[in-house]
């Protein structure tokens, strides 16, 4: 239903490399001295007060004030994406609220740049959504105020910022994208696609010595197959194996080449195959299967600025996002909300959307730090261990 858009491919390659150092470092700047980070009803670090578990309208006092403000800014959010397109429609119907949206097609790095070039102006955005390495960024140079929404609790604590300053909203998960019309037999799990009848099948979606989304791959196949978070060696190790059986193919796949059967089976994000699936309806008949471990999740992260104009309707904002009815809005979009396990747990997920999903059960989120050390180490290595060169 929706479709990655290309900015946003990119940068996903920028926030998964960028150092520690950068993200995540002391940084020398003064606090700012605009709007104080929690100012207004919610306080800093506050917990969300709303109604309900899902509730859609938290504590009226919240609606009222964000009312009251009347507006809310957003930036980066391109209407094709995780169906944000319905998302805002559904918030600006439901509350007297009016949405600006600065440049949909705003970057990660364009949104962090946007809150330090805006601290003072009522045109300021109130809201980013990003890639993990930038959230860490932007509290980093104290550009964010500490939220902590109703549903706090239910968001795993791998996928948050202790202090409230971010949380991840939803996520993609390394998957099998299989063109079935090629006769091609979907995998089920990593080991499969060393079988001697996936030869001269199996295609990355980038080139794991520059690629995000490729090292992301590389670092998925070292969890299936005796590794860990602090361990993505095995990765390098099960694809010189696929190398070596001639399984691996040296293109990078595209949705053309997926079509077409170049590249019959192509591992990516769900979000994209998923995508890619619904658009092809059936021509060619796309399978899209999460192998049965290894399963590495990429999140996105939101969070409200320092120097909101309109903080309270940003607050508002974020508990919406984060009710069940919010974050079934992003998995009706093929991105699978942060708060899933607890929707699947209390029964929260329609069972027509169930039943278009692939299993991301027990699906692990790394760090930072985790996630940087595991790419110098794929893109370092590559040449040494593996020696294909994708292109």
């Amino acid at each position: 239903m929706t479709t990655r858009h290309p900015a946003r491919a990119l940068v996903v390659a920028l926030a998964i490399v960028v150092s520690v150092a950068s993200a995540c470092g002391t940084d020398a700047s003064p606090r700012p001295s605009g709007r104080p980070a929690g100012s207004g009803p919610a306080g800093s670090g506050a917990v969300g007060s709303g109604g309900p578990r899902g509730s859609a309208d938290p504590l009226s006092d919240l609606v009222a004030a964000a009312e009251q403000e009347g507006s809310l800014t957003t930036i980066g959010l391109s209407h094709d994406w995780c169906n944000y397109g319905e998302i805002l429609k559904t918030f600006a119907a439901r509350y007297a609220i009016t949405i600006t949206e600065l440049n949909p097609d705003a970057t990660f790095g364009d949104q962090v740049a946007a809150l330090k070039a805006t601290k003072d102006s009522p045109d300021a955005p109130d809201v980013i959504d990003v890639g993990l390495a930038f959230g860490a960024q932007a509290k980093n140079l104290r550009l964010l105020a500490p939220f902590k929404v109703s549903t706090w609790a239910t968001i795993p604590a791998s996928a948050k910022d202790p202090d409230g300053a971010w949380y991840g909203d939803y996520y993609g998960v390394l998957a099998f994208e299989t063109n079935k019309d090629h006769g091609v037999t979907p995998p089920t799990d990593w080991a499969d696609l060393l079988e001697p009848s996936h030869a001269g099948e199996v295609a990355l979606a980038g080139d794991p010595r520059l690629s995000a989304q490729a090292m992301a791959t590389v670092y998925a196949a070292a969890l299936a197959n005796g590794g860990t978070l602090d361990n993505a060696k095995p990765g390098l190790d099960f694809f010189a194996k696929l190398q070596k059986a001639g399984n691996l193919l040296p293109t990078i796949a595209t949705p053309d080449t997926i079509d077409i059967g170049a590249t019959p089976i192509t591992i990516r994000w769900t979000y994209s195959a998923l995508a890619h699936r619904d658009r092809t309806a059936g021509s060619p008949d796309i399978d899209v299967t999460v192998p049965a471990k290894g399963r590495l999740g990429g999140i996105f992260v939101q969070a409200i600025s320092a120097y909101a104009p309109h903080p309270n309707a940003a607050r508002l904002w974020m508990e919406f996002l984060y009710s069940d009815e919010g974050q079934n809005l992003w998995l009706k979009g093929n991105c699978t909300p942060i708060r899933f396990d607890d929707l699947m747990a209390h029964d929260a997920v329609p069972a027509e959307v169930q039943a278009n999903l692939p299993d991301v059960a027990g699906t692990v989120f790394p760090n930072l730090k985790q996630l940087n050390a595991a790419s110098t180490l794929i893109a370092d290595s590559w040449n040494a261990v593996v020696g294909a060169d994708i292109r």
